[in-house]
């Protein structure tokens, strides 16, 4: 295993002309063990497709691509991904795309193993697993938001991103991560997650249209997440200007379909799909398109 230790990425990154880019998120992996560990992790069979995202100098590109049939990975910096092109000029199960992860048009992969950028985190989860038949995820990504994602039954870390990405995956494993085993040491506490897809996602989150509402919809009630569900929902339709429906009729509305005035935090994952579901409907109903 050829990964870098510290002086030998600053020595690279001096003589590609690169100052890590904050906004970037880069943040180069330069201890081996942990390539190790996410390698472990990973189980990667050799049919299995790989995408991994901002690659960097590679250091976890070299080891997937030993177990894996093929490496869709992602550079967005055009000196890295020159760098890379090189590196890995000989190898032919690797596709290097110089390309933002974000407007990309990504090929189907089996799983997705990235040190991601901590920046866009949010975005890339959107983009790679709220959809139908998600690719299974082992990824290093900020502890704050492994902590939402893991942790669904406390008030503090109960949140849009708790419930958004636990209506499409399921967490299975938490490992914390010192940060000064990356170069620069960002200033976040990191965690790596091993994450695999629901064997079951509500219908309703499959089309664009139903999907696009549900995270809108988790978004305008999570700043009210101490209020009852009534007053959330209220709130969420007046603010963000989509109906303005009174208060008794939504909990008239909502007694008619047996759920409870109970507060935000009080709703299961599944519980708060369904509801999604179930105001998209109001609001179709009564703006009829």
């Amino acid at each position: 295993m050829n990964n870098m230790n510290k002086r030998e990425t600053q020595l690279i990154l001096n003589e590609l002309g690169i100052t890590p880019n904050k906004k970037l998120g880069q943040n180069f992996l330069i201890d081996k063990t942990i390539v190790k560990k996410i390698i472990l992790e990973s189980q990667i069979s050799g049919d299995e497709v790989i995408l991994e995202i901002g690659p960097g100098l590679g250091a976890l590109t070299e080891e997937l691509l030993k177990f894996s049939k093929k490496v869709y990975a992602y550079e967005i910096d055009y000196k890295l991904f020159q760098y890379l092109k090189e590196k890995f000029s000989q190898i032919e199960n690797i596709e290097l795309l110089n390309e933002d992860i974000l407007k990309a048009n990504i090929p189907p992969t089996n799983v997705i193993v990235s040190n991601i950028p901590y920046t866009i985190t949010g975005p890339i989860f959107e983009k790679v697993f709220y959809k139908e038949k998600p690719p299974r995820g082992i990824l290093v990504i900020e502890n704050s938001i492994a902590e939402r994602i893991f942790v669904q039954n406390k008030y503090k870390n109960f949140s849009r991103i708790t419930v958004s990405f636990n209506a499409f995956m399921v967490p299975v494993k938490k490992y914390n991560i010192s940060r000064f085993k990356f170069f620069p040491a960002p200033r976040i506490d990191l965690s790596l997650i091993i994450v695999k897809p629901r064997e079951n996602i509500n219908p309703f989150l499959l089309s664009d249209k139903n999907k696009s509402f549900f995270l809108r919809f988790i978004a305008g009630i999570m700043p009210y997440k101490n209020k009852n569900i009534v007053n959330a929902i209220y709130l969420f339709l007046k603010i963000k200007k989509v109906i303005n429906f009174p208060k008794p009729e939504i909990l008239q509305y909502l007694k008619k379909n047996n759920i409870n005035n109970e507060k935000v935090t009080k709703f299961k994952v599944d519980e708060l799909v369904q509801l999604s579901k179930l105001i998209f409907e109001l609001i179709h109903e009564t703006l009829p398109i």
